[in-house]
C-alpha cells in the first residue's frame, strides 16, 4: 500500500507539471523566435525536471529505507537488507551522474522539435508570398490560368492545417512526460525487489 501511495503520488506530480506547464507556456508566435528566446524557454522546463527528479530522489529514497528497515525486523533477512543498502551506496551515485544528463538530452529534443516548426512556417510563408508576388504581376488576362496552377501547387487539403504554430510544445510536453514516467519505472525497480523479497519472505513464513 506505502509502495502504491509513493508511486501514485509521484505520478500525479508528474502529470501536474505538464498540466501548469500547459497554462504558463508564452505566446507562440507565427514566425521563428530568436534562439536566445526559446533557450530562456526550456530553463523553465529543466527546472521543472530538476524538481521532478529531486522529488522522485527523495520520495523513492525513504520508501526504499522503509522497506530495508522492514526486511531487516524478518529472521535470516537482514543479510539482503544490507546488501541494498550496499547497492544503494554503490550504484546509486552512477545512476544519479546517468539521470543528471536527461535535461540536457530533453534540450536537445525542445531544440529540433521548435527548429523543426520553424523551418516549415518559414516554407509556407515563403510559397504564400510567392504566390502573391506571382498573382500581382500577371496581366489580368492571366488570371484564371494562374490560379489553376496556384491550386496545382497547393498543398492537398489537410496538409497545411496540420503545422498548427506552436503545436511542437504540446508534443514535447508529451515526450517529456513520458520521459520523466520512464525515469519512474526505473528509479522503482529496487522497490519493487524489497517488495518481492518481503512477499516472499511472508508467504514462506
Amino acid at each position: 500500500a506505502d509502495c502504491a501511495r509513493v508511486r501514485a503520488m509521484l505520478v500525479d506530480a508528474i502529470r501536474d507539471d505538464r498540466a501548469s506547464a500547459r497554462g504558463r507556456r508564452s505566446p507562440v508566435r507565427p514566425l521563428p523566435a530568436e534562439a536566445l528566446d526559446a533557450s530562456a524557454d526550456f530553463a523553465i522546463y529543466r527546472q521543472r525536471y530538476l524538481t521532478l527528479q529531486q522529488r522522485m530522489e527523495t520520495a523513492i529514497g525513504d520508501l526504499r529505507g522503509r522497506l530495508r528497515a522492514a526486511l531487516a525486523r524478518r529472521s535470516g533477512q537482514g543479510r539482503l537488507a544490507m546488501l541494498d543498502a550496499v547497492m544503494e551506496r554503490v550504484m546509486g551515485a552512477r545512476e544519479q551522474a546517468l539521470l543528471a544528463n536527461l535535461p540536457a538530452v530533453l534540450e536537445a529534443h525542445y531544440q529540433r522539435l521548435r527548429q523543426a516548426e520553424e523551418r516549415a512556417l518559414a516554407q509556407i510563408a515563403a510559397a504564400d508570398a510567392t504566390e502573391a508576388a506571382e498573382a500581382a504581376q500577371a496581366p489580368d488576362t492571366h488570371n484564371a490560368a494562374n490560379a489553376a496552377n496556384a491550386a496545382e501547387r497547393a498543398e492537398p487539403a489537410g496538409v497545411a492545417v496540420t503545422i498548427t504554430p506552436g503545436a511542437w510544445r504540446r508534443v514535447f510536453r508529451r515526450d517529456m512526460e513520458d520521459l520523466l514516467l520512464a525515469e519512474l519505472d526505473l528509479r522503482f525497480q529496487p522497490v519493487e525487489g524489497l517488495v518481492a523479497a518481503l512477499g516472499a519472505n511472508r508467504s514462506g513464513s
